[in-house]
């Protein structure tokens, strides 16, 4: 993932109702939900949520399909995860971290 597209999903995601949008549609899985369960679930206006959803699809976090007469959303699972390898690309500098190692600051104190 390029710095810019990091930038643009991490923007999308900077908005409570478009990072709970996010949040439910990767609980959803790959299947998705139709619109208008996105709405119900959050407590969405629907011109609302239409808004979030240009808004996180243009940051490419999400995709949609019709099915009918729904529009079918769901998280973009490719991007997720480019988003997060990006950010920890270099995290512990390099050497490999255990999940229960604490990464020390420069501002942390020494005993």
């Amino acid at each position: 993932m390029e710095t810019i597209q990091t930038i643009q999903a991490l923007a999308a995601l900077a908005h409570e109702s478009r990072l709970a949008i996010f949040r439910t549609l990767v609980q959803a899985g790959p299947e998705g939900l139709p619109a208008g369960r996105i709405a119900t679930l959050l407590d969405v206006p629907p011109s609302s949520l239409s808004f979030h959803l240009k808004e996180l699809a243009h940051a490419d976090l999400v995709k949609s399909r019709q099915e009918g007469r729904f529009v079918i959303y769901c998280a973009s699972f490719e991007t997720m995860n480019g988003l997060l390898a990006y950010l920890t690309e270099n995290c512990c500098g390099g050497n490999p971290c255990s999940p229960t190692a604490r990464c020390s600051t420069t501002t942390e104190k020494q005993p």
